[in-house]
């Protein structure tokens, strides 16, 4: 089931906009079908992405799974705890289990990204 008021990617990320900041991280569904999680690689602060670009990775007993960047923008903070308790994703994958924020640097890549219905949606037909 997707959060209400959030954006997501094909990809199974999520993107919280507050203006030309965005918090991010894996859906319900994406963390579900990866099981439980063992390690979290985060991204570097200060590192920009492109959309689309490989952001960090999360691994489950089940395999590697790569987090991709639902913006063009630069890494502002991190969830630091993930290193420690990676299974937040598991539990609280819309909340504690958030991967980094961002700072948005081109607002024209937030357009592409699905609302909660159309994703609830896409992941019906999967």
């Amino acid at each position: 089931m997707a959060g209400e008021g959030l954006l997501y990617t094909k990809e199974h990320e999520w993107a919280k906009v507050d203006g030309k900041k965005v918090t991010v991280g894996v859906s319900d569904y994406a963390q579900g079908q990866m099981g439980e999680l063992v390690f979290v690689e985060l991204p570097a602060v200060g590192k920009e992405f492109s959309q689309g670009d490989e952001i960090a990775t999360v691994e489950s007993s089940k395999a590697a799974n790569e987090v991709y960047s639902p913006v063009t923008g630069k890494v502002t903070a991190v969830n630091g705890e993930l290193e420690s308790k990676p299974e937040l994703i598991n539990e609280d994958c819309y909340g504690a289990g958030w991967i980094c924020k961002m700072e948005i640097t081109d607002a024209g890549s937030v357009k592409g990204l699905m609302d909660s219905k159309k994703y609830d949606d896409f992941v019906k037909g999967l």
